[in-house]
């Protein structure tokens, strides 16, 4: 399946719904002060840009000390050693323990809002909540002055044609569920301003060892863009509780400790998100941080968490569809539609709690959800949380449908070959080499099976099959995954990709035969398998799914629940944690270093240690093809003959890296997504060899566009060098001034107009010319990007292939179009 890639257009004008007034209403002309002013305010007239801090000693002393320290007891330790104030004043400090920190802090820096202590009881026992005020936590999104700038208050819809027929999806700000919840409050409350609230919870494994865990709830706004929010360094989510940990082990019966534990949880949601009852009908006074007030509706929109947590919050049992209605027994079939869960009908369930226990579990069945005393989203205005369950990228596909399918690979091709390909691979930039294999890894990360994926379907292609069964179908499967995992990483959608999207899926199911034919499995009744189903509505309703992907507030963990766990004395930790302040493809950029990794290496070097025998004649027909560019290959070559070179060293570079600028970043930095390595085989002084790699890359031959391999060859890049002037004038013109940096390279056979049939991955061949690799120098600057090759294998992997040779002893290889995001949506 071919993949069209869709650039980002200027913005078109959008169609808006057209309530009177318009949604977004500015309450006041006069602008509320914004957050650095109040804190100005509050910090009274100073000089000192460390206030409240003495000085910048002191704060470079409390940010270690909370960031950075071993413990908030061991801290206090520190400054009592020997003596109560010797360290204390040698450092110039105000404060002389962790206590007095944590006050100066909570007291005087600003922050978000303060924690709680509340109590909850279930089941006749008192449990302890930490929780932040929701509106609060709302209103210091809101109005960060960080985030002004790029605040989305009104929908939009968003076309990639003039003619508006092919809907853009990215933001949630551009997706259904915004228009159609602003059309809903306009008609009761006219001139809202919409704040989607996204919340997600799921429990977390506090130390290595023992039995430590913590669970908290994370939220944001879907006001803030997405490119935003996934950075944790934007603070663009906060923490706004940690919830109870108990197991309620003194429950015996499991069933009734599952309903304890399921009430629990909704009983302390429900008292966190009480306020949203009032504030999301009625809406609120708020401001941004550029001081505009307005009136809003902060509206859960969004719960993001993993199948478990889907299950929990949506009172559903394990085993079925959290968000449909379709039948446990039927999660395998495909072509079988999964409606939404009927709201109305659950929510008359619930009506007849007081009819007693058995009237009240028997609706409840009957509706398909457990029987949960007041779910927290029974009386939240304008939500509907079957509606608002995200589908999750980390957990249902890479933990999920990516690591079932290594699985079955492994069963039914046999772990010893699986193991010998993947150790067979060259290096590449955006993959990890597994030198020892896949089969025998523990506690597989979703990170891993990510990285795993990007080369999967290329070790199986030619494989050799149990009682001769051909592997077409096995292919067809495999790359209907991950064709399904990429296109639903998409940073933006349009109605066609969202078709593709549904096209992959079915592909699978066409398909998934063949591992009932090799004996893997007897039927594919998985959840997280029937959940890619409802993606492209997902999609269409919330955006795209990197607004919403579990491995953001993963990664929040870190920041504010372990890192918080080891920097207290693990005595009453949670009081203390609550204390802590915690697609768009872009254009790349060709990034060399400033100086050359050496300065003059000479020809016979990269002759032999480079493995560039030919250097001094392709420099040679360089220099006439740059001389006169009017000349045709023959006429290069013969003119190239009597060209003298008169030096015989050039500066080398072991490095081309390419970046992109990220727009939302508070200051202009640029991130190295992509590099090409070329660096000869070194020996350490240990007598340890780190082998030679030089990588393979994507080269505009001249006609290459954005998209598409038209104009494209790959090429194995061997030196990277550059003519300084005082060499250039010795054998060109004056008015003739080389590219900055050239690349000696050697050439594989250009791409077909289609890829193979089976796999639709691009095969490629070394070109031979006399025997030799057929090399040339051409700019720098006409390398795109890397690319991985994978080696066609045949039916078994030669022994005598290893990651560091492979590339010079496989004479066929297929262009791997799994490594990034990028690589899939402009090659292919």
């Amino acid at each position: 399946m071919l993949v069209k890639n869709y650039a980002v257009p200027p913005r078109l004008r959008p169609s808006f719904l057209p309530p009177v007034p318009p949604p977004g209403e500015i309450l006041s002309t006069e602008r509320a002060a914004s957050t650095e002013a109040k804190y100005g305010v509050a910090l009274g007239d100073t000089n000192n840009v460390y206030a409240p801090f003495a000085s910048k000693m002191e704060w470079e002393i409390g940010k270690w000390a909370k960031l950075r320290g071993s413990g908030s007891t061991a801290f206090t330790d520190l400054l009592k050693i020997d003596g109560a104030s010797l360290v204390v004043d040698a450092l110039g400090l105000s404060f002389n323990s962790s206590l007095q920190l944590n006050a100066l802090i909570d007291e005087k820096l600003p922050g978000r809002p303060k924690f709680t202590r509340s109590e909850v009881v279930v089941a006749g026992e008192v449990f302890e909540l930490y929780s932040r005020n929701i509106i609060e936590c709302v209103r210091a999104l809101f109005g960060d002055t960080d985030f002004a700038p790029y605040l989305f208050v009104v929908p939009e819809r968003h076309y990639a044609d003039k003619d508006k027929t092919i809907r853009l999806y990215h933001n949630m700000h551009t997706a259904k569920w915004w228009w159609s919840t602003q059309k809903q409050v306009e008609e009761d409350n006219p001139g809202a301003t919409i704040i989607p609230i996204l919340l997600s919870s799921d429990k977390t494994q506090l130390t290595m060892f023992g039995n430590k865990t913590a669970y908290p709830v994370y939220m944001t706004i879907g006001n803030i863009p997405k490119e935003i929010r996934r950075k944790p360094s934007r603070r663009a989510y906060v923490l706004l509780a940690y919830l109870p940990t108990s197991r309620l082990g003194h429950i015996k019966n499991k069933a009734a400790r599952r309903r304890a534990l399921g009430n629990l949880f909704h009983k302390c949601l429900s008292f966190i998100t009480e306020p949203l009852r009032e504030a999301g009908a009625k809406g609120i006074p708020i401001a941004s941080g550029d001081g505009i007030l307005r009136r809003g509706h902060p509206i859960v929109a969004c719960y993001i968490g993993d199948y478990p947590e889907q299950l929990l919050v949506t009172c559903v049992k394990t085993g079925w569809c959290p968000t449909g209605d379709v039948n446990h027994t039927s999660l395998g079939d495909g072509d079988l539609k999964c409606q939404p869960r009927n709201l109305r009908k659950i929510l008359a369930a619930l009506d007849r709690l007081d009819e007693g226990g058995t009237v009240y579990a028997k609706a409840c069945t009957e509706a398909g959800i457990k029987p949960i005393v007041h779910p927290f989203w029974e009386h939240l205005p304008y939500t509907n949380i079957f509606l608002s369950i995200t589908s999750d990228i980390l957990h249902q596909l890479y933990q999920g449908i990516i690591k079932h399918l290594i699985a079955w690979l492994k069963e039914c091709l046999g772990e010893a070959e699986l193991d010998a390909r993947c150790r067979r691979l060259p290096p590449n930039h955006n993959i990890r080499l597994f030198m020892k294999g896949i089969s025998h890894l523990n506690r597989v990360t979703g990170r891993e099976h990510d990285q795993i994926s990007r080369f999967l379907l290329g070790i199986v292609i030619d494989i050799k099959l149990p009682d001769g069964l051909s592997p077409v179908r096995l292919v067809a499967a495999v790359r209907a995954i991950l064709d399904f995992a990429c296109i639903a990483q998409y940073p933006m959608h349009t109605t066609e990709t969202l078709a593709q999207l549904e096209d992959a899926r079915m592909s699978f199911h066409r398909n998934k035969s063949i591992f009932v034919d090799l004996g893997v499995r007897d039927a594919f009744n998985l959840p997280k398998l029937h959940g890619m189903e409802h993606y492209p509505e997902n999609v269409t309703l919330l955006g795209t799914l990197d607004n919403c992907n579990t491995e953001y507030t993963e990664r929040l963990h870190i920041d504010l629940a372990k890192d918080a766990y080891r920097s207290t004395n693990r005595k009453d930790e949670f009081s203390q944690m609550t204390f802590l302040n915690p697609g768009i493809i872009y254009e790349r950029e060709l990034t060399m270093a400033k100086h050359p990794t050496h300065k003059a290496i000479k020809f016979s070097t990269l002759e032999t240690a480079y493995g560039a025998p030919f250097f001094r004649d392709c420099l040679s027909r360089y220099i006439v093809g740059l001389t006169d560019p009017e000349l045709s290959n023959a006429q290069v070559e013969r003119e190239a003959n009597s060209v003298d070179v008169p030096f015989n060293a050039v500066p080398v570079f072991q490095r081309i890296k390419f970046s992109t600028c990220d727009p939302y970043a508070k200051k202009p930095v640029d991130s190295i997504v992509d590099s090409i390595h070329v660096q000869p085989q070194k020996i350490l002084k240990g007598g340890d060899v780190i082998p030679a790699r030089f990588d393979t890359a994507l080269v505009n031959t001249g006609l290459g566009g954005k998209t598409g391999a038209s104009g494209y060859r790959i090429a194995q890049v061997r030196v990277v060098f550059s003519l300084p002037p005082r060499l250039a004038k010795t054998i060109l013109p004056s008015t003739i001034v080389p590219p900055k940096y050239l690349a000696y390279v050697e050439w594989f056979s250009g791409f077909k107009p289609q890829p193979e049939r089976h796999h639709s991955m691009y095969k490629v061949s070394c070109v031979i010319k006399n025997g030799d690799r057929y090399a040339s120098i051409i700019p720098v600057s006409n390398i795109r990007r890397s690319i991985h090759l994978i080696p066609k294998f045949g039916p078994v992997a030669p022994l005598h292939w290893k990651s560091h040779n492979v590339l010079d002893e496989c004479p066929v290889f297929f262009a791997n179009p799994w490594t990034d995001r990028h690589i899939y949506a402009t090659l292919y």
